[in-house]
């Protein structure tokens, strides 16, 4: 725009010049015409009257001579206000040409700033939309790190429930289990003591009487089927003890794996199981 006006500008300037160039050559030719015209008829009738009146027209000769003097010295005068003019307007062409080369420059930094203004504005606009897009995100982890903390607390309630559900079975089957062997193993022992003692008893009995083979082969075979149903009791007893046994120890090998898939140390029962040794293992 600035250029457009300028050039605008200078045309209008350039066109003004012209035309008064042109005018003042036309008046200047219009009237070097009517001078040449006027000499012309001066010098005619100068030629006509100069027989009769040649002094005169030498004299009238001499001041047109004096006169087109003058208006030669006014000419050069005016052609040297001219060049003056000119010199002037070619001196201000040249600063309007200065002055449209720092406009260029100045609109040409104006258009690179304003590039980067596009650029840094795009950059923001992209900035300011992936903040939006965190902040969300940001919300969204919030928000699922608050649920997982719930979560979690309801985990750790469930955990330590759990623990002492487990705390309080394992000190109850203990308790059991040891008082249950311990009547076992004590019954048992008081069993083998009366077989012992029956069956020394037995033994005394049949040193001291003399029986005869056939009732001692029938209270052998009584004593046998006694000895038989005691044997059988006592593999029964020895059973329950295994199975119990058994019993306690996969209760431990569930109770381990229950606190291993919990994350819950064995040191932290504040005791440590024992297993308790099967028969026949």
């Amino acid at each position: 725009e600035i250029e457009a006006k300028y050039n605008k500008k200078m045309q209008m300037l350039r066109d003004e010049l012209d035309l008064r160039r042109k005018t003042e050559i036309h008046e200047v030719e219009e009237r070097k015409n009517n001078q040449i015209s006027e000499l012309m008829k001066n010098h005619e009738k100068a030629f006509s009257e100069i027989k009769n009146y040649y002094n005169d027209i030498t004299l009238k000769n001499l001041a047109l001579i004096n006169l087109l003097k003058e208006q030669m010295e006014e000419r050069k005068k005016r052609e040297n206000q001219l060049e003056k003019e000119k010199a002037d307007l070619l001196l201000h062409k040249k600063q309007q040409q200065e002055t449209l080369q720092q406009t260029q420059e100045q609109v040409f930094e104006m258009q690179k700033k304003l590039a980067h203004y596009d650029m840094d504005k795009e950059a923001l606009t992209n900035t300011k939309a992936r903040l939006k897009v965190i902040q969300k995100e940001l919300k969204d982890l919030q928000w699922e790190h608050e649920v997982l903390e719930q979560r979690f607390s309801k985990v750790q309630a469930e955990r330590d429930e759990l623990y002492q559900k487990f705390t309080k079975a394992i000190n109850e089957v203990q308790q059991k289990t040891g008082f249950k062997n311990l009547l076992l193993e004590r019954k048992l022992k008081g069993l083998l003591d009366v077989l012992e003692k029956k069956e020394v008893e037995l033994s005394e009995v049949f040193a001291a009487s003399n029986l005869d083979p056939g009732a001692l082969s029938l209270v052998s075979q009584k004593l046998e089927d006694v000895l038989s149903s005691k044997n059988t009791t006592i593999e029964d007893l020895q059973f329950q003890l295994a199975r119990v046994c058994k019993a306690h120890n996969d209760m431990l090998q569930t109770l381990e794996a229950k606190l291993t898939a919990f994350g819950i140390p064995l040191d932290n029962l504040g005791f440590k199981p024992l297993e308790s040794p099967v028969l026949g293992q």
